[in-house]
């Protein structure tokens, strides 16, 4: 039996059609995306609580509705890390550390809050994408409709903040 490697006590192996080694790629670029997706809620969080200017209400609902959607991707791309076999990353010295999103410096104006939220949909568009040559070649279809639903969302998102700006 193999060892749980979160708890240590032993556990019934994975036996689900993937290579220990591929499940462990597929989770490490899995980790990589929550990190991404955890950095950009917490910034979105912080623009929707700070944002001012004539576009306020506009931003506030929206924003909200993306970290609330976000907040909720987290949860799966956690769980699907964890179906592989894997821990998870969970603290913020992990996540600062796989992130490919940098934080904001202090409190921006509504403007530069959506060219960098723009900027990070479109992140977590890339690092979504760079797991895909691993997920085809281990055949992981779970974790491709994951990756595809995640690239959507973000997309969309994107080009709905895109538009904001003139």
């Amino acid at each position: 039996m193999a060892k749980d490697t979160l708890s240590g006590t032993a556990m019934l192996p994975i036996d689900i059609g993937i290579s220990q080694a591929d499940r462990q790629q597929i989770a490490g670029g899995l980790s990589k995306l929550l990190a991404d997706t955890y950095t950009l809620y917490l910034k979105t969080h912080n623009f929707h609580w700070n944002v001012t200017g004539p576009m306020f209400q506009t931003l506030h609902l929206m924003f909200e509705g993306h970290y609330n959607e976000l907040a909720l991707a987290v949860d799966l791309i956690a769980e699907r890390i964890r179906a592989l076999g894997f821990p998870a990353p969970g603290s913020y010295k992990e996540f600062a550390e796989l992130s490919s999103i940098a934080e904001a410096d202090g409190v921006p104006d509504a403007e530069e809050m959506i060219r960098q939220l723009v900027a990070g949909q479109e992140a977590v568009v890339r690092t979504a994408r760079s797991i895909f040559p691993a997920v085809d070649k281990a055949n992981d279809e779970p974790t491709a409709d994951l990756l595809t639903q995640r690239m959507q969302v973000h997309e969309k998102n994107a080009w709905m903040l895109r538009s904001l700006l003139s």
